[in-house]
């Protein structure tokens, strides 16, 4: 393929990935305001818990039927469509901000924006295993996931300094703004695949539902390493006695990083293979999660954690991207998606039983990398059935 022909080709995935640094900034707006928002709205911690968990919780009911959408409508109707949900659940929860119609239209934009990231993390995957070659893969998806945590590490950077001087609506606008440039770049950006997949409603075969099954297992084992990491880091921190800018340094070296992580991780996929990169990044991670309950050097693990224990994270999302036939992979993406968000939806709660039983939340932290770590036998298992015969 001649470099000028690719243009429209990279359009599209930069656009895609502007989509995903759109979703981590819109998912991290309410964590990262939350003392300012459990003032301004009357808030207890549970209530401010439900308000963020409202943008993920659409993920369980929606990512199979955005699947079948796709396969029944085509790429283009729902990858544009949830571009656009996205933007416009920022606008509502904006809205709902500026005018002060409490916390309720507040969840209800943030589960219209939850709608339009889980659509376009079904597409994205399938999007890429579309358009790229087994060599090229790697490196486009570690691109779109490592958008994402950028998204997140840009909202703990520029929000709370915007809200301060521009109030909090302002700070909300600031999100439905980037996925409202994101969707408007996508909707002129796209491109269609070389080879097109004829639509229908079929269902994947038994094979294909159980290795992206796997695939979603080792998705939800690898998140429950990195997003409870992030998620016990500062109360660990706190317990130990350590200043503020800590807990800010290792959350900023753990998601900054991830990107040109992924990228080397991508790199290094392509040329060595895409085991041996699995299998370090996973040691690696596990190492990096359990390590600070153990031993107090917290900007050391957060420096390993942003770095080699996310260079594998595209290599996953590859993995189920491609355990479908292209005409399956819209629903089967659907499927990975659907075992991701009900794996997910309960580790944060063991985690924290693990943290309570132990008396500390370094508990959390070694329990959650004990998880991570079931990425290699699932890795094993999904080898050993893709490798069999088919029946």
């Amino acid at each position: 393929m001649p470099p000028a022909s690719r243009l429209p080709l990279y359009g599209t995935i930069a656009a895609l990935a502007l989509t995903r640094l759109a979703f981590g900034f819109q998912l991290q707006t309410v964590a990262t305001l939350g003392p300012d928002l459990m003032l301004l709205l009357v808030l207890d911690f549970a209530a401010l818990g439900a308000l963020i968990g409202a943008y993920l919780a659409p993920g369980v009911f929606v990512a199979l039927p955005c699947g079948f959408l796709a396969r029944r409508f085509g790429d283009r109707t729902v990858a544009i469509g949830s571009a656009w949900l996205l933007a416009l659940g920022g606008t509502v929860a904006a809205l709902a901000v500026q005018e002060g119609w409490g916390s309720l239209p507040i969840a209800l934009g943030r589960a219209i924006g939850g709608i339009g990231a889980v659509g376009m993390s079904v597409m994205q995957s399938k999007m890429a295993a579309d358009r790229f070659t087994a060599k090229q893969l790697p490196l486009a998806m570690a691109v779109l996931l490592g958008t994402f945590p950028i998204g997140i590490g840009l909202a703990q950077v520029i929000l709370p300094p915007l809200a301060a001087a521009h109030g909090m609506a302002a700070a909300f606008w600031l999100g439905a703004i980037a996925a409202i440039v994101a969707a408007v770049l996508f909707s002129f950006a796209w491109t269609e695949a070389t080879h097109a997949v004829p639509r229908s409603l079929a269902w994947p075969s038994r094979r294909e539902l159980v290795l992206v099954s796997i695939a979603g297992l080792i998705w939800m084992v690898y998140n429950a390493g990195w997003f409870n990491f992030l998620a016990w880091m500062p109360s660990l921190l706190v317990a130990r006695g350590h200043p503020a800018w800590v807990a800010d340094t290792v959350l900023s070296v753990s998601t900054w990083a991830n990107l040109p992580a992924m990228l080397a991780g991508g790199w290094a996929a392509a040329r060595f293979g895409r085991r041996p990169v699995f299998v370090v990044g996973t040691l690696v991670c596990a190492l990096a999660v359990a390590a600070p309950a153990l031993h107090d050097m917290p900007i050391l693990w957060g420096v390993v954690f942003g770095t080699v224990a996310a260079m594998h994270g595209g290599l996953i999302v590859e993995l189920g991207a491609l355990s479908c036939r292209p005409e399956n992979r819209a629903v089967g993406m659907g499927v990975f998606y659907v075992t991701y968000y009900v794996g997910g939806a309960v580790m944060p709660a063991l985690c924290g039983a693990a943290a309570d039983w132990a008396g500390d939340p370094g508990g959390a932290l070694v329990f959650a990398a004990a998880v991570s770590l079931l990425a290699l036998p699932l890795w094993a298992l999904h080898a050993r059935l893709a490798a069999a015969p088919r029946g």
